[in-house]
């Protein structure tokens, strides 16, 4: 007795043939989904590209749409409103997120920074190293919507910082690196691996660079994960694995060749910040052990703690509400070369 599917697929057989021979058969129905990014099309956005490129997408019947985004908090509203089917945001505003509501119909479903980027860069010619200590009596410039600014009350307490003794002066993400390159601040909040070459674009030499990347220094959180519209996923559930079965490729690809993953999103220096990328967020121990995407429930489930003296968290979401692993390709599937 033939299925649905193959009574369908005989159907369209017939209809493709004709007296005088064949015809071209009728392209199969594609899944359409809208993806948002947290930014501009830049070197760590390669994996998701790189899947499009190399036909990974097409090969799980899915017709994507990637977009560039507006940050990292940004993309959680488009994918929960249901704008954007799925996107790729930062977990800890995604738990903030669902903790003020948790009926919100938006999930993640592959971790991608398995170290998130949260960082203080500083100059050490302005006495900051790469040690936290030395932010002690120094004047820092936080951009107020920047996310490693949002976690600094956690790092303080991580790190033991005498937190009186230090400035934080509010100042624009245009003027971010200006400033530090011209002496106004000694360190600036940001993402390393944005920050960092738009220092040396300002005429910073990169030994003069210190970097103070969070994660090092006791603030074991997780970064940007890909997220999906929970109504999308239940209606969709193939859809779903069969786009992180391609995205895992995709980022395999992107970490074995930064070249073709910077060639991927047209710009300069791109492979160079994908390589930061790659080896400071992406490619991590865990990651290497255990395969890319998935994530450890208990170190989600701390990190939660961690947010609520961060985030002022309320306590109404738990790690299982947050990331669900259901969709994700088997471990083997996903381990990077």
């Amino acid at each position: 007795m033939l299925s649905r599917r193959s009574f369908s697929t005989a159907l369209a057989l017939a209809a493709g043939l004709s007296i005088s021979g064949f015809s071209v058969l009728p392209a199969m129905a594609q899944t359409d989904i809208k993806f948002t990014l947290d930014w501009r099309f830049e070197g760590p956005a390669a994996g998701f590209l790189l899947a499009q490129d190399n036909g990974y997408f097409a090969e799980e019947g899915l017709n994507v749409t990637i977009d560039t985004g507006n940050g990292s908090v940004e993309a959680i509203p488009r994918v929960a409103t249901g704008a954007y089917q799925m996107g790729f945001g930062d977990i800890n505003s995604l738990i903030k997120f669902l903790d003020e509501d948790p009926a919100q119909p938006v999930t993640a479903v592959m971790m991608v920074y398995d170290k998130p980027v949260f960082s203080i860069m500083g100059r050490k010619p302005l006495g900051i190293t790469d040690d936290p200590k030395s932010l002690e009596g120094k004047k820092l410039g936080a951009p107020p919507p920047d996310g490693a600014f949002a976690q600094w009350p956690a790092f303080i307490e991580a790190a033991g910082l005498d937190a009186s003794t230090i400035t934080i002066e509010s100042i624009g993400f245009p003027v971010r690196e200006p400033m530090l390159a011209s002496g106004d601040v000694d360190g600036v909040f940001g993402f390393a691996f944005s920050v960092i070459l738009n220092l040396k674009a300002n005429g910073v030499p990169d030994d003069d660079i210190s970097t103070i990347l969070f994660a090092d220094h006791g603030l074991n959180l997780y970064g940007n994960a890909v997220l999906v519209n929970e109504t999308f996923a239940a209606e969709n559930p193939e859809a779903v694995k069969g786009f992180l079965r391609a995205l895992a490729k995709g980022f395999a690809d992107a970490v074995a060749d930064p070249a073709a993953g910077a060639a991927a999103v047209l710009a300069r220096n791109e492979t160079e910040r994908l390589t930061m990328a790659n080896e400071m967020n992406i490619k991590t121990p865990y990651v290497v052990e255990n395969g890319f995407g998935g994530i450890d429930e208990a170190r989600l489930a701390a990190s939660i703690e961690t947010l609520k003296i961060s985030m002022g968290l309320k306590g109404n979401v738990t790690a299982a509400e947050v990331f669900d692993a259901q969709y994700l390709p088997p471990a083997a599937e996903r381990m990077l070369p």
